[in-house]
């Protein structure tokens, strides 16, 4: 399987940035509508939503925040939606922002790569593509994403690495997938592909929606060692479940945080992320801080977000908390669950400690089994 961990440029120049104060990665959501109608989605807005469009930034805009981005020391962007590929100026924006010399990522969820689109990623490709992979059949795709597309999906991301460019699964794991997993597994293993999946979806803060479309914290926890348990072999996964069983962790991770400092993860210091309206926040999962680049300009709009993240204060309880360095809780996370930074999220609390049993069950009975 592909490498897995993060290339150390980038960890080593998000490290430099944030003690430096540079905006080394951004993210550009180009359109919050998607031709997919999932119902865990953070935006969610029609393909055909014409208030939406209306309210997207131009062409010119998101060239302009690129390049000022790029200025003041950009170096990774990713280009994510909604469906990015609806916008019918998607490889303008790109075709620009490769100029500007930035290592360029997509999102997207795969359906949409053929014809032009392929070709011109195929001539000109990206440093790495994201399709999120929503299930094993047809019939989850049409029950979970409104569209039977998975043969089309599939097939659209075989052609990508045929080509040679540099693809990568997310799998997001919820109440209507859950049966697939083992599938979606086998499938990124038959195609040769890193897949990454995610058994925590945020509430929808963004959207003011409910949660009743993410598993129980219970499901959660076990369905990720379950997914630890397919994705490593017998004995890294007793390694892993050990190590966990006495809260420490084995795998590095992008969003890192030190309670005691505040939040110390690339959110607001390293990295920001632009919504399809033109807002700044440090996380897409967010809805505050924010700051208005179009406004201000973007240099001192990272100004403003970088100092405004610097106040944030997540819960004293995580910080002595002894399971914190296996846990998922982060700003974003607090804020998501509670409406606080600085509150114990109870869903994230229960998620841990059912993974911590679940590690620990499945780790019992491979050595029961030998």
């Amino acid at each position: 399987m592909p490498n897995q961990v993060e290339p150390t440029l980038s960890t080593y120049l998000h490290s430099r940035g944030g003690k430096l104060g540079l905006p080394i990665g951004g993210t550009f959501e180009l359109t919050p509508r998607c031709n997919f109608d999932c119902p865990m989605c953070y935006v969610h807005r029609k393909e055909n939503d014409a208030d939406a469009r209306s309210r997207e930034l131009t062409t010119q805009q998101w060239i302009s925040l690129a390049q000022q981005a790029t200025d003041a020391g950009m170096v990774f962007a990713l280009l994510t939606g909604g469906e990015p590929f609806l916008r019918k100026d998607f490889f303008e924006i790109y075709s620009a922002m490769k100029k500007m010399g930035l290592l360029l990522s997509i999102n997207t969820n795969g359906s949409m790569l053929r014809g032009s689109i392929l070709e011109k990623l195929i001539a000109d490709p990206p440093y790495r593509v994201n399709v999120t992979l929503y299930g094993g059949s047809n019939d989850t795709y049409r029950n979970m994403c409104g569209l039977p597309v998975f043969d089309t999906v599939v097939e659209n991301i075989r052609a990508l690495k045929q080509a040679g460019v540099d693809v990568r699964l997310n799998v997001s794991i919820t109440p209507h997938n859950r049966q697939d997993m083992e599938k979606i597994f086998d499938i990124s293993r038959q195609l040769d592909v890193h897949a990454k999946a995610s058994t925590y979806m945020y509430p929808p803060i963004r959207l003011d929606g409910d949660c009743g479309h993410r598993l129980s914290p219970e499901e959660a926890g076990e369905l990720a060692a379950r997914w630890d348990k397919l994705r490593l072999p017998e004995e890294d996964f007793n390694v892993r479940a050990e190590a966990l069983c006495r809260f420490i962790r084995t795998e590095p991770r992008e969003c890192d945080v030190d309670m005691e400092e505040g939040v110390s993860c690339r959110a607001g210091s390293s990295s920001f992320w632009l919504t399809w309206d033109g807002r700044m926040m440090p996380c897409g999962m967010m809805t505050d801080p924010q700051v208005l680049p179009l406004e201000v300009g973007f240099q001192t709009a990272w100004q403003q977000l970088m100092q405004a993240t610097r106040q944030i204060r997540l819960p004293s309880e995580c910080a002595a908390c002894p399971k914190r360095e296996i846990c998922s809780v982060c700003a974003a996370v607090t804020v998501a669950e509670t409406g606080r930074f600085n509150q114990v999220p109870p869903y994230v609390c229960k998620m841990t400690d059912a993974n911590l049993t679940a590690m620990a069950r499945l780790r019992t009975d491979k050595e029961n089994n030998l």
